[in-house]
């Protein structure tokens, strides 16, 4: 007998829980049969009005479908469908389930019409439907969009969200979507002046256009409120302005010593004015593109790993072409800078044309690992994973290098024929395979830099041909051949070039880089780092 009870009352509490829902589809339904009645487009607005104050998530449906312009009417009995189409027909659904319900000529049926206004409509409306939403982004999303579009209306859905967050972030930003829609209300002027601060605190450029719209329709103190927060933000955007420069500038010139930093090796320790630089970065970007594409068409679960395969390979293909030229020519033209600066050229132009013969002269389609793609923000900032990713990777080689050259025989090797050359010959040290090697190891960093900026850069035949000048003001500048004064130099250009570039462009601002080098290298012939040694100094 408990059993039984037991059981009749668990019924009991199904039927309590299921009756209001049914009533609730019910009245919904009621509600969208509306727009078969609906003679213009203001009648259509008061149902989505409606629907969106019912606040049940089922309308997100055929409000969707309706911005969309798929939500239509049948004819034959006035029923409003989701309608999608199939062949010669429309496949209808219904518009608060989904379940397929026949189809019909498109003769047999009224698409329901909207326009620019309806659609804002209905946007604001889905937006405040969502903030019941379990998935945070999504309440997320709903406040912001509510913040930039604010309307009277949403206070009471804002008030009852805030009254249900529990999630202190989400909780802040719905505050703020209801400081935005008092507002552009009719509320009393100490609650907007209580909703200007608490938009100050939000301090970032969506709070400037809201204010800016709030001053040029106020008066008295409402309207000094918003000035004196306008001119707040903007005295705090200035310096996340600055801070953001600082940033691209440390991104540019991760970019430049990555390109620079094989360079460095080449001109420091071998006097070689190697003009074919620039297109062992392109071999590195193009190896890239070619594992992409085995990988895209053979193994594509393993694309976030392209890069990881394209490294080595990189390398070996830049330091295998470097060798080649270093063998076959430059060993020839040794203390013969303008020979080596001719010849060189020539080659970067026959790397060119030959990579335009294999690979044709149009970009080639280089894709973002999952780890390199989209952004974040901190504050005002906004910092990229690709640009984040290459300036680690680029801090990385550096540190690597270091290592090679300060840490290992052959780094000595480096350096001791670098302070002087007869000496290093006479202790036994083979000097010409040194030069090899070493104009080797700069062709292959250059390649791997090429992996990095096919990451940010087009991949084309003329790729490298944009960072070449760069990468020899960098270096003169730092100090030729010293691995730190690239470092310094690359960052110190770049910072100075974003700097610039707001004032005087991106071209100028290059001309007038390249002008400042010139007068300091007047004053420091060998750089900001000179290096030591016999040879060096005579």
């Amino acid at each position: 007998m408990i059993l039984i009870r037991a059981i009749g009352l668990m019924l009991l509490l199904l039927l309590g829980t299921l009756l209001p829902s049914n009533a609730s589809e019910a009245d919904l339904r009621v509600v969208i049969a509306k727009f078969a009645t609906a003679a213009n487009f203001p009648a259509i607005e008061a149902v989505v009005r409606e629907l969106a104050a019912s606040g049940d998530p089922a309308v997100e449906r055929p409000l969707a479908a309706l911005a969309e312009g798929s939500l239509y009417v049948r004819k034959a009995d006035s029923l409003v469908f989701v309608g999608k189409e199939s062949g010669d027909g429309i496949e209808l659904l219904d518009a608060l389930t989904g379940e397929g319900s026949g189809e019909a000529a498109k003769a047999d049926i009224t698409k329901i019409k909207v326009n620019n206004t309806l659609r804002r409509v209905i946007r604001d409306a889905l937006g405040t439907l969502t903030l019941g939403s379990k998935d945070p982004a999504v309440r997320i999303a709903a406040a912001d969009t509510m913040f930039k579009t604010p309307d009277a209306a949403n206070i009471e859905p804002v008030d009852t969200a805030i009254a249900n967050e529990s999630v202190a972030s989400v909780k802040a930003l719905l505050e703020q979507a209801r400081a935005a829609s008092i507002l552009v209300s009719d509320r009393p002027e100490a609650d907007k002046l209580a909703a200007i601060a608490l938009i100050s605190a939000r301090g970032d450029r969506d709070a400037v256009s809201l204010l800016t719209s709030v001053e040029a329709s106020s008066e008295g103190a409402v309207k000094d409120a918003a000035t004196a927060a306008i001119a707040d933000i903007n005295s705090t955007l200035a310096l996340w302005d600055a801070g953001q420069n600082i940033w691209y500038g440390i991104s540019l010139g991760s970019v430049l010593l990555l390109a620079a930093i094989g360079l460095a090796i080449t001109f420091g320790v071998m006097g070689v004015i190697n003009m074919a630089h620039g297109e062992m970065v392109m071999l590195g970007a193009y190896t890239t593109f070619v594992v992409q594409e085995v990988i895209r068409n053979s193994f594509p679960g393993l694309f976030d790993w392209s890069l990881v395969i394209a490294l080595p390979l990189a390398f070996l293909v830049a330091a295998l072409v470097g060798l080649v030229i270093e063998r076959g020519l430059i060993r020839y033209l040794y203390g013969r800078p303008l020979e080596t600066l001719l010849a060189t050229w020539g080659v970067s132009l026959i790397l060119q044309q030959a990579v335009r013969t294999i690979f044709g002269p149009t970009n080639q389609e280089v894709g973002n690992p999952s780890w390199m793609s989209g952004s974040f923000n901190i504050g005002q900032l906004a910092v990229t994973w690709n640009r984040l990713w290459i300036l680690v990777f680029a801090l990385g080689v550096f540190a690597v290098l270091l290592y090679v050259m300060k840490r290992t025989p052959w780094g000595l090797q480096m350096r001791a024929v670098t302070a002087n050359r007869r000496m290093a010959a006479s202790m036994g040290i083979r000097t010409p395979w040194v030069d090899a090697l070493t104009f080797a190891l700069g062709s292959g960093i250059a390649g791997i830099a090429g992996v990095a900026l096919s990451q940010i850069d087009n991949v084309s035949p003329n790729l490298g041909r944009g960072y070449i000048i760069d990468s020899f003001m960098v270096v003169v500048f730092g100090g030729v051949g010293n691995l730190w004064g690239t470092l310094v130099g690359a960052f110190s250009l770049g910072i100075v070039n974003k700097f610039l570039e707001p004032y005087a462009g991106a071209v100028l601002g290059k001309i007038v880089v390249l002008v400042l080098i010139i007068l300091f290298i007047q004053k420091r012939p060998r750089g900001l780092f000179a290096l030591k040694g016999r040879s060096v100094e005579a």
